[in-house]
């Protein structure tokens, strides 16, 4: 007998309409596996290094193994992570962030064309932030954009195949370039402590790297770009490892070596720090079918570039009909402030969001515990007209984290970032004087 009137497992009430293939909302909890190691995901030059330096748990990302878990859970787990970036210096494993490198005479006016940001406004020597969206205006990827030289730029990509996608744009070969993932891998070196010891190991010249800079220099004789950013929201530095695959240990050592005068310690990426500081996680917080308009990054699409790039006549229609009052899509990224007891480590779930009389409307993808506000705060999605600061809203947390058993915490709809970046974001920027784009 076939039963009627089933409830979807894909948990009903959440609007999902704009999507085709829809968030996976089912709660199914930890799941007590073992991650297979084998040789069909690349091990990065570093993995063995983190090994070493205690790396206890791995998740996979652009198909490579990824460190995520140094301190053990009896000895603290990620808050003690956490201590260390934002009151001294860490250092971060990020070879997973692979370089795509595009190279030759119309090096520009191909990244022009798959960027959303005006690259010619990108000088040598220098780094951007950048979205790239499909036709749909789509988020595909948002790298860090180097330009090495006028001709040259790296793709420090996000998790996804964005070189099989930037090689597809270009075949048959419109543009004179050169399209390939290069032997470079880089490391992160984060926290208030970061420019002291930085500089201890370059030199007095590293403090002159400005924001989104980049100095080509070398440690323990082996050749680095190293650039002014990173994932925290904290003062650091990137350090692109060249050659990484014969000179990772050199340069690993060589930092490990200074880093001890100043209490560095091996960390994982810091999701935490970097939920505060509300910067965005790709495959978590957006992905493919998530529009810039829906997840905060509207200041990525400028309305001054006059040359056309993938997704333009998308976005700007989006755009249009969002002005016009009419928002196009089922649900928008906001912050969110809750109760609950401290999420002091990744959600296995996406958790799901009620509104006031408990009717499930949306979902959590960013959830953590902030020392400094004293609260749980996230990233999560819930419908348009519940958007605004100050909306209140309830979260389903599971039970090793409510306040009392099988019923949901309250949560507010709050600005973000949470914390103060120590470099405002350019959408920040934007917001402070009173644009809504980057241009």
């Amino acid at each position: 007998m076939v039963q009627q009137n089933r409830s979807h497992p894909n948990v009903p009430g959440v609007d999902q309409s704009d999507r085709i293939v829809p968030t996976n909302l089912r709660q199914s909890g930890p799941t007590p596996v073992q991650l297979l190691i084998s040789t069909r995901v690349r091990k990065s030059p570093f993995w063995h290094l983190s090994i070493e330096a205690g790396a206890w748990r791995a998740t996979v990302y652009n198909r490579m193994y990824h460190p995520r878990g140094y301190v053990k859970p009896e000895d603290g787990g990620a808050m003690a992570e956490y201590r260390a970036l934002v009151n001294g210096v860490t250092l971060w494993n990020v070879a997973v962030e692979r370089q795509i490198r595009v190279k030759g005479p119309d090096a520009e006016d191909f990244v022009n064309t798959v960027i959303t940001r005006d690259a010619t406004r990108i000088k040598p020597v220098r780094g951007k932030y950048c979205i790239l969206c499909n036709d749909k205006g789509g988020i595909l990827n948002d790298p860090v954009l180097l330009r090495l030289g006028r001709d040259e730029f790296w793709f420090s990509v996000s998790d996804s195949d964005l070189l099989l996608w930037l090689q597809g744009v270009n075949t048959p070969r419109r543009w004179n370039v050169e399209i390939e993932e290069i032997d470079v891998a880089p490391l992160q070196v984060q926290g208030p402590l970061s420019e002291d010891l930085m500089a201890d190991l370059i030199g007095e010249e590293l403090r002159d790297i400005p924001y989104y800079g980049l100095m080509e220099t070398e440690i323990e004789g082996c050749p680095v770009v190293v650039s002014q950013t990173g994932f925290s929201g904290e003062k650091g530095y990137e350090v692109y490892v060249r050659d990484a695959s014969r000179t990772a240990e050199a340069v690993w050592y060589g930092l490990r070596g200074v880093g001890a005068r100043y209490g560095l310690r091996v960390i994982a990426p810091a999701h935490h720090r970097r939920i505060a500081a509300g910067i965005l996680s790709w495959g978590q917080d957006m992905d493919a079918e998530t529009s810039p308009f829906q997840v905060n990054l509207a200041y990525q699409v400028p309305r001054k570039k006059t040359a056309d790039y993938i997704g333009k006549a998308a976005l700007e229609k989006q755009r249009e009909q969002i002005e016009a009052g009419d928002y196009p899509f089922s649900l928008k990224l906001v912050g969110l402030k809750m109760g609950g007891q401290p999420i002091i480590d990744y959600a296995p779930d996406f958790w799901l969001i009620c509104d006031e009389s408990g009717i499930r409307c949306g979902y959590v993808t960013s959830p953590w515990w902030s020392p400094e506000l004293e609260t749980n705060i996230a990233l999560g999605y819930v419908p348009w007209g519940k958007t605004a600061i100050g909306t209140r809203l309830h979260v389903e947390l599971p039970e090793s984290y409510c306040e009392i058993a099988g019923q949901p915490v309250d949560a507010i709809v709050s600005e973000v970032p949470f914390v103060a970046s120590e470099h405002p974001s350019a959408r920040e920027q934007a917001k402070i004087i009173g644009q809504d784009s980057s241009d």
